[in-house]
């Protein structure tokens, strides 16, 4: 089973002094998600995206979910693929997803999603696509000090352990409106992170995560975006900066989108009223 980071022979120059060492890096490898149907062999691929194994089968379930391909309690079971066409050394990296009904016949489905580590699902960045498929989220009970806000950059780096060694991955982190840390992800695709977030909150019966805070290492796309409107996440947090489309996407779904959160500050670019200042 191939592990989450790789070692590597590197030759470290300081000042003018070579040496030979050996470092620590973050492994990147293609995953293919298969799904079967129930009442019959029916076999379909949905997508072949490169992240960094571990916790794939929260991957595949968060993206099936974030897709509108597999809603919570419609998946019967998930499993590194033992088809014959699959050998041995890529075993696991294929998954299959059983579902409890027939496959979905979706537009979506009659391509393969093809998904990079950087650049999230492609051609599926339209509004139009989730105005469709999503409804705004409820505006709840969620009030953030912040005090909180400031805490979680910290307390995300806190469950990055694969990052401590490689200095390579992208991270997500769910945490409560008390800045209290439920879940941290790492994957060289900071989608990929968040689709492992969704994914273990679906097959853990979560869903939705309105009551909750999604904190990315990264900037906010609007990948992130449409993964957080599918799950029902009121608030987005990101250290770096948002891209005009995810503004756009938190300010019509009703979401509150902070974007440059570091130290003791940050730029809220939506849903202004969920931060108590």
């Amino acid at each position: 089973m191939t592990t989450p980071t790789t070692r590597a022979r590197i030759t470290e120059i300081t000042g003018n002094v070579a040496r030979e060492r050996s470092d620590h890096l973050a492994t990147e490898e293609p995953l293919e998600i298969r799904l079967t149907g129930a009442g019959g062999p029916q076999r379909r691929t949905v997508a072949i995206t490169m992240r960094t194994p571990g916790h794939d089968f929260e991957l595949a379930a968060g993206f099936l979910h974030g897709e509108g391909i597999a809603a919570p309690g419609a998946i019967r079971a998930i499993g590194y693929c033992t088809d014959e066409d699959v050998t041995p050394e890529a075993r696991y990296n294929t998954v299959t997803v059983a579902l409890d009904g027939p496959i979905p016949e979706l537009p979506t489905l009659d391509r393969h999603f093809l998904t990079s580590s950087a650049c999230g699902v492609c051609g599926s960045a339209s509004l139009d696509v989730l105005r469709d498929r999503c409804v705004p989220v409820p505006e709840g009970e969620l009030s953030l000090s912040p005090e909180v806000l400031y805490g979680l950059p910290y307390r995300l780096r806190e469950g990055q352990g694969v990052f401590g060694k490689t200095g390579g991955l992208h991270a997500a982190g769910l945490f409560t409106g008390e800045g209290e840390p439920l879940a941290v992800r790492e994957d060289v695709g900071r989608h990929n992170a968040v689709d492992k977030l969704v994914g273990w909150a679906s097959l853990n019966q979560r869903l939705p995560l309105r009551d909750h805070v999604l904190m990315v290492s990264g900037r906010a796309s609007y990948e992130i975006m449409q993964k957080a409107l599918a799950a029902g996440i009121a608030v987005v947090c990101a250290v770096s900066a948002p891209s005009s489309l995810a503004v756009e996407v938190a300010r019509e779904f009703g979401m509150t989108l902070v974007g440059f959160l570091r130290e003791e500050r940050c730029n809220v670019y939506a849903g202004r009223e969920r931060i108590k200042v």
